[in-house]
């Protein structure tokens, strides 16, 4: 039996690498995602600690001076916060990139999957016929040397 050979294996090889490739990327967006959304969180708690202290001060006596500086600190985490959603937005905009690349690329992998598998049911098919082929010979040269030997025997008896 022949040996199956995919002509365009190079190319499915391609097709892998850049898969992996792309899942790596991906993974690292996600990463990066993740990481700004944390940043985020650190300094929306900041802004409620501010906050809560500017309650405080609020209540007891009144200190001007203390809820001027921490009206500031309250307005500059809120600019940090907007900052950093713009950071978020642009990590989550990545990590959308990269997903669609990723599922272009599987995509196209699953196409050279699909036909190498073609390919291969076509190879069995014509290594189907090709044995086929060579039984039927077979079996025409045996019958054609029964029929020989018949032949000849039966002349033999005359």
């Amino acid at each position: 039996m022949a040996r199956f050979r995919y002509s365009m294996q190079s190319i499915l090889d391609i097709k892998l690498k850049l898969e992996t490739q792309a899942k790596q990327e991906f993974s690292t967006a996600h990463a990066v995602l993740d990481a700004e959304e944390e940043k985020l969180g650190i300094l929306c708690d900041r802004k409620a600690g501010y906050e809560r202290q500017g309650r405080e001060l609020r209540q007891g006596t009144l200190r001007i001076m203390d809820i001027k500086e921490n009206k500031t600190a309250v307005r500059c985490l809120e600019n940090y916060i907007a900052d950093q959603q713009l950071c978020v937005k642009r990590a989550e905009d990545e990590l959308e990139k990269a997903r669609q690349k990723l599922t272009e690329v599987m995509m196209e992998r699953k196409t050279h999957e699909k036909l190498k598998e073609k390919s291969f049911e076509q190879f069995l098919m014509d290594e189907k016929k090709q044995e086929s082929k060579e039984v039927d010979e077979l079996t025409s040269y045996t019958y054609g040397q029964r029929r020989k030997k018949e032949a000849g025997s039966s002349v033999s008896a005359s």
